[in-house]
């Protein structure tokens, strides 16, 4: 398993809340995918997440990015649709894998060179502890 620095980023929404600390996760499984997401949604609901208000403020957000090489299953969608796009998922992840590449998108340093890398920023002032099992 491979961990990421963490990196702040603002949220993509038009509600107001504090800023978010991202890191990416680069792990083998032989678990399903939803076999994955449940296990993502339990780890939030452990810490108190809830889902009131769409986009709005939470304590924490586990995405399934990618598993394996599978595209769309039946009850997710993989690769997660916008992570082709989004600075917070690419630049950790180039850190623990950069020579990655996003199913159906190609290589992640490719991909990196298409968005805008300065909306995130990185804190090696934050630690954590990734000593978690799936």
């Amino acid at each position: 398993m491979e961990v990421s620095p963490v990196y702040q980023t603002t949220p993509i929404s038009d509600i107001e809340q504090p800023d978010f600390l991202n890191l990416v996760v680069v792990a083998e499984s032989t678990l399903e995918p939803l076999t994955i997401l449940d296990r993502a949604l339990a780890i939030e609901a452990n810490f108190g997440r809830t889902r009131e208000v769409p986009h709005g403020p939470r304590t924490l957000d586990i995405d399934v990015i990618m598993v394996g090489k599978r595209v769309s299953e039946d009850d997710i969608e993989l690769p997660h649709p916008r992570a082709h796009e989004r600075a917070f998922v690419l630049v950790p992840w180039h850190d623990v894998d950069p020579n990655g590449e996003l199913a159906g998108h190609g290589p992640i340093a490719e991909l990196l060179d298409e968005i805008d890398t300065t909306v995130v920023s990185r804190r090696d002032d934050v630690v954590i502890n990734a000593n978690v099992g799936f």
